[in-house]
């Protein structure tokens, strides 16, 4: 599109999680303006560490805010997945450190610090807390937005990017539920300290054990780790209640260390999840409306691709607009380049468990999502 139809351009994001904060940056950049609207009165996210991809970090370089991430995260060479006693099973570089004219290596970072320096590189005001999503018109060639108390908020182009229960995406394009996925995660972070001896560099470790996964990823820069264990289990309550003998029963056969730090643990710094996804969504757009993130496309975390493939969302759409004659070319453009991609990817993070592993908790089931909430 022209320079001038894009600074005329009006666009409302729904939701200020990591895609609705990098499509703001994004677009933003293409002097659009840009409004987000979130629900919550505070944004801030649980939970533990993530890994920031060589092709999210470049992403980050190409919007001018590669130093803003980098200087909240550690940067990582290589993975290794291990025996749940501590074997090498492999040890292979992050893919994609070489892919660019520089080299840039897969950043580990906590979720907060993540979330609030995408923030913190949006214009002051463009954030608006507090305003939930009640419900979507779609009229052709813009939407209406209704928020709660009232207030309605037309816009050229509507950004669904509100999670896994994307209010956009039941109203406009599935009414499909999340799906459980038959496991549950428990998260938390802890000193490099308490970790035992288990973090001497950037890289972060996976332990499997049998129907039981431990994640190990380091945040020097905090002098921390998060510590990460998902396990099958067939109870899809949202957020269990577990007490520290639970914990210990799910890493029993670890090595000890790893048990000693699931001991350790204070249980009030623990969050544990179900873990849901959802199916594929057939058509992630409107003429006016998109979906983006884990609205479009929510995954399970055994390829770490979530945050990633949010990033890649924004900044695919971004250069749709740029390339396309008008916002309905573009979001059709968006999908294209996407939608196969993130198909892919919820397919993979599907395939996280043997069949063997799966029969012990779910008798007779293939190793996939297992029921919708």
């Amino acid at each position: 599109m022209q320079t001038s139809y894009l600074k005329s351009l009006n666009i409302a994001i729904v939701g200020g999680g990591y895609g609705g904060a990098a499509a703001a940056k994004a677009l933003s950049l293409l002097g659009a303006d840009v409004n987000v609207y979130e629900q919550a009165n505070q944004i801030r996210e649980v939970g533990a560490g993530i890994g920031l991809r060589p092709f999210t970090m470049d992403r980050f370089r190409q919007w001018g805010i590669f130093d803003a991430i980098a200087k909240v995260s550690s940067a990582s060479d290589y993975f290794e997945i291990l025996t749940a006693t501590g074997e090498p099973i492999m040890k292979d570089e992050w893919p994609g450190i070489h892919d660019f004219a520089e080299v840039t290596k897969t950043h580990l970072i906590h979720r907060g610090d993540f979330i609030d320096a995408l923030l913190g590189v949006l214009p002051e005001g463009m954030v608006h807390l507090g305003h939930k999503l009640e419900t979507i018109e779609d009229q052709g060639d813009r939407a209406t937005l209704t928020l709660a108390g009232g207030e309605k908020v037309t816009a050229d182009l509507v950004i669904g990017a509100d999670g896994i229960r994307s209010v956009v995406r039941e109203q406009l394009f599935s009414d499909k539920a999340p799906v459980f996925s038959g496991e549950r995660a428990y998260r938390a972070v802890i000193s490099a300290h308490g970790a035992h001896g288990l973090v001497v560099d950037d890289n972060l470790r996976m332990y499997l054990g049998r129907g039981t996964k431990v994640y190990l990823l380091p945040l020097r820069h905090r002098n921390q780790v998060s510590f990460d264990v998902t396990a099958l289990c067939p109870d899809g309550t949202w957020a269990p209640k577990v007490t520290k003998d639970d914990l210990l029963a799910t890493v029993d056969g670890f090595d000890e260390r790893i048990v000693n730090i699931a001991r350790d643990l204070d249980m009030d710094t623990l969050n544990v999840r179900a873990v849901y996804d959802i199916d594929p969504v057939d058509t992630w757009h409107s003429d006016s409306v998109a979906l983006l993130g884990d609205a479009a496309h929510s995954m399970l975390h055994h390829q770490g691709q979530g945050a990633n493939s949010a990033i890649m969302d924004a900044g695919a759409l971004a250069d749709a607009l740029l390339k396309a004659e008008s916002v309905k070319e573009a979001l059709a453009l968006y999908q294209a380049t996407r939608k196969r991609v993130t198909d892919e990817l919820q397919r993979i993070s599907r395939q996280g468990w043997t069949e063997d592993e799966v029969n012990d908790v779910f008798p007779g089931q293939k190793p996939a999502a297992r029921s919708q909430a």
